[in-house]
């Protein structure tokens, strides 16, 4: 499919549009990928515009972490960021054109009259819909404060038909009539996104379901200017694995926490986000090529995804032992502090085979790699202290004098050498390995002994033992 087949001729354009009045979270990370994905499998556009009307709330640092956050995973947008702010002059002359044209009007309520409305719509038990005496009046006058309001439809009904919920109809009679422009002159947010998205020719709005409600609110304001609609597609919301909205105890921190905190790697973050709500066939692990490829809206399932964090570190796992041995040790060395020139780097890299193979995310290759970086003598972790009493002494000095005496420090004759002092010690080997996997780092757990000798060296494999023969 073509990328105008689907538009009437126009080339697809798609838009993320975050708020920064927080962190780029996982809902607003999903929703990115979902238009990048479907922008690019059609050949078109994947824009980005930041929603900064709220000047209250939104924050430069919020900014920032949404631009890093999406250049982290990949989400690269076409041109520049657009900011909504700086259109709000735009904005408004949209809103005036509308009340030249008769779709809008000015409206005098007071705030009296309004909190009037609303206890008579309480005491009803009805929602509130404004019906303005002004609607349908143009005497105002123009130096005393109003608000701009749009006529919207009083009867019938308005259809969308969205690619992902399908046919949703709304009676007009429950609409009311939204403010386009503040008392202050300033525009809504219902009033920009309908400006902007029709102004940067996005042709896909998807975005989350709890936006559906704003698509009947703002089609009105693309019909009143004559404008094409916009084809929508609201995609159901992550809840947390409990089925209950995602909230932070289910993990709906910021995007840097999952790169900083969790030490998730990207594709492997990007790879989860697409799963959510999205699939293709049995595949599990898939190339951003791949989305692309295959990406299309008639596969977003209709209900609230489920966020499990034990998957994603799953998930990442598999992507940890498929990722380059340099670029793990990179971040490794960078979360241990080590300067580009530092000798220990090498050791590092050439651990890193060892220790991603039981690694979920990068703190466990920070934490499994800690026995390189000690001095002796070796902190000995409480739970590991009493492995190397009883009999461990008399083992480890044998192991000493076995390992001492080899010509080759390979696996093959390290193995060798420490099956032998077991079976004449007359113990398992699990005896024997246990105590020497502490004398040599200091834990009950670590990568496989042998691999931590080697990687240790006969002299320090052999001085840590030393230390625990005594």
């Amino acid at each position: 499919m073509s990328a105008t087949d689907i538009t009437g001729g126009r080339p697809v354009v798609t838009r993320f549009a975050p708020s920064p009045t927080g962190f780029l979270h996982i809902g607003g990370a999903r929703t990115a990928l979902f238009n990048l994905l479907f922008a690019r499998h059609h050949g078109g556009k994947f824009l980005l515009r930041i929603e900064d009307t709220d000047r209250a709330r939104s924050t430069q640092p919020a900014i920032d972490a949404i631009l890093d956050g999406m250049r982290w995973l990949g989400l690269d947008w076409d041109g520049d960021a657009v900011f909504q702010f700086a259109r709000a002059d735009r904005h408004a002359a949209v809103a005036r054109a509308m009340v030249d044209g008769g779709h809008a009007y000015r409206c005098y309520l007071t705030q009296d009259e309004l909190a009037a409305m609303r206890a008579e719509a309480q005491a009803a038990k009805k929602p509130l819909r404004i019906r303005s005496p002004w609607r349908d009046r143009t005497d105002g006058p123009l130096d005393q404060p109003h608000v701009v309001r749009l006529k919207a439809p009083l009867d019938g009904a308005t259809t969308i038909h969205d690619r992902v919920q399908g046919e949703v109809t709304v009676q007009n009679a429950e609409l009311d009539d939204l403010v386009l422009l503040r008392s202050d002159g300033t525009p809504t947010y219902m009033l920009a996104v309908v400006v902007d998205d029709h102004d940067m020719g996005v042709t896909h709005v998807i975005r989350g379901d709890d936006h559906l409600n704003n698509a009947f609110r703002q089609l009105p304001i693309y019909c009143a200017n004559g404008w094409p609609e916009p084809v929508y597609a609201h995609i159901p919301l992550i809840h947390g694995s409990d089925g209950a909205k995602l909230s932070k105890r289910h993990g709906a921190v910021g995007i840097e926490a999952y790169r900083d905190d969790m030490g998730i790697l990207p594709e492997a973050l990007g790879n989860y986000l697409l799963r959510l709500g999205w699939g293709h066939g049995d595949e599990e692990f898939i190339t951003r090529e791949d989305a692309i490829r295959w990406f299309d809206l008639d596969s977003v399932g209709k209900s609230p995804s489920r966020f499990d964090i034990k998957k994603l570190e799953n998930m990442n796992g598999h992507y940890i032992r498929a990722a380059e041995d340099a670029r793990l040790a990179e971040m490794v060395a960078d979360r241990l502090g080590l300067a580009p020139d530092d000798a220990r780097r090498a050791p590092l890299l050439a651990a890193m085979p060892v220790l991603k193979v039981r690694a979920a995310n990068i703190g466990d290759l920070v934490d499994g790699a800690g026995f390189l970086f000690v001095s002796r003598p070796l902190p000995i972790a409480d739970d590991a202290a009493p492995l190397l009493g009883g009999e461990a002494p008399m083992l480890l000095a044998r192991l000493h004098a076995a390992l001492d005496a080899l010509h080759n420090w390979d696996t093959e004759a390290l193995e060798d050498a420490v099956r032998k002092v077991a079976e004449d010690a007359g113990v398992k080997l699990g005896q024997v390995a246990q105590p020497l996997r502490v004398a040599l780092t200091g834990r009950r757990t670590s990568p496989g002994i042998f691999d931590v000798l080697i990687l240790l060296g006969r002299d320090e494999g052999l001085a840590r033992i030393a230390d625990h023969i005594a």
